[in-house]
């Protein structure tokens, strides 16, 4: 415990943003760190509980007390080190988790969590900055190879701790780039690029070959990966998309969110986005802009609309509005239900809760509004409310309302693995094992729609048990 009455002495401070008509300029993030001696008396705070339910909060069990104590300490280096022994990405967790851990904080009670995501992000930054991460080469190989599909969080952690383990990784992308949502569904304001690519640039060092552009099931077949590797791992995500089923949800001016947010990653990477957009350019500007879903996504394309110009930006979700603050006698130390206001959220926007989408109005092919009835939610079921029908104006309507799994078509009728019955990739938390013979799944395609950091926990945990699967044995950690 760095210092006993340091919860009893010090608020909770977070990081300050950048002001919005400042960020709205650009694409970069906006995020200003504390300074070393804020963060040391930030990380004074935690209490070193007796039950550190932090843990248990956080999916990949980040070791939270210990790394705090060093960084009061001023032990940087030991704390990325401790940090690492859990988590291979902390830079991504550290900018894009929603920190389950913080809700889990003992000091939670009394709404003054430790600030667990910035001190995370802290560590792993200053660790790039000091030149204390390097590649971890494996002593020796084992002349087992594994094809790794996907490289969003789930499939990179996987690969890393692999050849780490001194097997032969070879990553297949469907992209032309490694990331996956990381990369194309992650707005550079909340993270940028440079930081997969580094992390590549040392997954590379350590043995993993990428091989982008080549999407299994299209390009290469699941049956080659079969023939030519002793294990595949299915990391690919779950990227089928809700469909909007209304009339006119047919009209060009309704697009799904990934396409609209892949569209703007790439140029801000300086890519012609047209190459991989069959329906055109696809801009906010000067728009009225509606986006449906209330999650993360949503809010994503909410930040993005308003960095092109968008004239408005209205946010609907079909459930009820979360009450302002939760019941902590009832959630702690669980994941709570409440509203959440996201920092694109702060730069503008109107939203609106329990409301159902019925139409789209147009012309057939410009979309000119939308329909909408408010709905009570009676006993779990949706009911219209008679005489609640309205309009919104619409130049452009963006789907964020989630995912319904991995897509089937391609890699997964070649790979025959049984599906579980929400349509993803039947796989236990145990083995990672598929129905087929060495085939394995993580992340997103296998347990749905999910947080990065739930990813870099399953791609880990499957790592090992292919490991253990190929050697007999494995010293890689759970």
């Amino acid at each position: 415990m760095g210092k006993e009455t340091g919860f009893l002495e010090l608020d909770r401070r977070e990081r300050d943003y950048l002001d919005p008509k400042e960020r709205l300029k650009n694409y970069r993030e906006f995020v200003i760190q504390p300074d070393e001696g804020t963060l040391a008396g930030q990380a004074s705070r935690c209490m070193n509980c007796g039950i550190p339910y932090c843990h248990n909060g956080c999916p990949v069990n980040n070791l939270i007390p210990d790394w705090n104590h060093l960084v009061y300490e001023a032990d940087w280096k030991r704390a990325l080190a401790m940090l690492h022994s859990t988590n291979n990405f902390p830079e991504f967790t550290g900018r894009i988790c929603p920190a389950p851990c913080e809700a889990a904080c003992t000091l939670n009670i009394i709404d003054q969590p430790v600030t667990i995501k910035s001190i995370e992000c802290a560590i792993v930054d200053r660790g790039w900055k000091e030149g204390w991460i390097h590649p971890q080469v494996p002593a020796k190989k084992t002349g087992k190879s594994v094809a790794v599909v996907g490289s969003g969080p789930a499939g990179l952690a996987c690969a890393q701790q692999l050849a780490r383990a001194g097997h032969s990784v070879t990553v297949f992308e469907k992209s032309d780039r490694v990331g996956g949502l990381l990369r194309y569904g992650i707005p550079d304001f909340k993270m940028e690029k440079h930081l997969i690519n580094r992390r590549a640039q040392q997954m590379e060092a350590e043995g993993v070959t990428f091989k982008t552009s080549k999407e299994v099931g299209v390009d290469i077949s699941f049956a080659s990966l079969r023939e030519n590797f002793d294990a595949v791992v299915l990391a690919g995500g779950a990227e089928d998309a809700r469909a909007l089923q209304i009339p006119g949800a047919e009209m060009s001016g309704v697009r799904l969110a990934m396409e609209f947010l892949t569209q703007q990653n790439k140029r801000v990477a300086g890519d012609d986005e047209l190459r991989a957009a069959p329906r055109g350019s696809l801009l906010a500007t000067g728009k009225h802009v509606v986006v449906l879903g209330g999650g993360d996504t949503g809010s994503d394309c909410v930040g993005t609309s308003n960095r092109q110009g968008a004239l408005s930006v209205t946010q609907l979700e079909i459930m009820p509005k979360p009450p302002e603050k939760e019941d902590k006698a009832l959630t702690w130390p669980d994941w709570p239900m409440k509203l959440r206001t996201s920092s694109s959220h702060q730069e503008g926007v109107e939203r609106d809760w329990a409301v159902l989408a019925k139409r789209v109005l147009g012309d057939g092919q410009k979309v000119t509004g939308l329909e909408c009835v408010r709905v009570e939610w009676v006993g779990g079921s949706m009911q219209e409310m008679a005489g609640s029908e309205f309009t919104i104006p619409a130049d452009l309507i963006l789907l964020a309302m989630g995912f319904v799994g991995p897509k089937k078509a391609g890699l997964l009728e070649q790979a025959g693995v049984t599906l579980s019955p929400r349509g993803n990739v039947d796989a236990d938390t145990e083995s990672y094992a598929t129905s087929e013979p060495g085939v394995f799944a993580c992340g997103d395609m296998r347990r749905g729609q999910s947080l990065v950091v739930w990813a870099i926990r399953e791609g880990r945990q499957a790592a090992r048990s292919v490991d253990e699967a190929l050697m007999g044995v494995s010293e890689l950690p759970r």
